[in-house]
């Protein structure tokens, strides 16, 4: 196993503690990190960016309303306020009504999922400010949540059902943030190849002091037919200098 290999496996290893201790790390847990790795001042540096993106606290708990802008504050307001509407219940009230959702009674399982949607919002403050909306995020957590009450017979003590749901709605959330890094990360290819294909057909263009063909451009630019003909079906159009006239014949 190769260093680069090495401290991102430990790095992810330290994520996962941290977010066991509620999204926080003691200096102690990232001396020793920073010390067993060897990590170089500009490593340190990266990995401290890392925390902060990730919303990992170093000795104290990271201000998680920091990431959200005015639009997720001013919803984050108006859904609290619905909440607010929902019957209060105490933690001998939630042990109780834990127990009845485990055995499988339908309105225990509805008032188990009430009591815990302020506990999705809390959890989708750690993960505002990557990349998705915190709407998103909160319904995304409640689809979590919903599916894993239904599945609370599997456990042996009430005690257990939160750290079950809390790790349903975590991972629901990590994998949303996931898929729209992925998405984004092709979108952003896509568009590359895009405007690489506008930009090589303008400078063609310009040289012949007219449109050009799809076979031109092939030849000229180096662009493959696929390329170039992805281009104008994404763009709809939208490269004038191509003549695609042809493009059916």
């Amino acid at each position: 196993m190769s260093g680069e290999e090495r401290f991102l496996n430990r790095l992810a290893e330290l994520k996962d503690t941290a977010r066991l201790q509620g999204h926080m790390l003691s200096e102690e847990q990232v001396g020793q990190f920073v010390k067993e790795l060897q990590l170089d001042s500009q490593k340190e540096q990266l990995l401290y960016d890392y925390f902060k993106q990730n919303h990992i606290g170093i000795g104290e708990p990271a201000d998680e309303e920091e990431y959200l802008n005015d639009d997720e504050r001013s919803y984050l307001e108006l859904y609290l306020n619905e909440l607010q509407t929902l019957p209060k219940v105490s933690d001998g009230e939630r042990r109780a009504i834990s127990m009845a959702a485990m055995a499988g009674e339908t309105v225990a399982k509805k008032k188990l999922v009430e009591a815990y949607l302020p506990e999705v919002v809390e959890i989708s403050k750690l993960y505002a400010g990557q990349g998705v909306y915190l709407e998103d995020l909160i319904g995304e957590g409640n689809v979590a949540l919903t599916l894993g009450v239904e599945m609370l017979g599997a456990l042996e003590q009430p005690d257990e059902v939160s750290g079950m749901l809390g790790k349903m709605i975590m991972d629901a959330m990590e994998e949303y943030i996931s898929e729209n890094a992925d998405e984004k990360k092709v979108n952003q290819k896509v568009l590359s190849r895009v405007q690489k294909t506008a930009e090589q057909a303008k400078a063609l263009a310009g040289e012949l002091r007219r449109k050009v063909t799809v076979e031109e451009l092939m030849q000229e630019g180096g662009l493959s037919e696929k390329e170039i003909r992805d281009a104008i079906r994404i763009s709809a159009g939208g490269i004038e200098e191509i003549d695609d006239s042809a493009q059916d014949m």
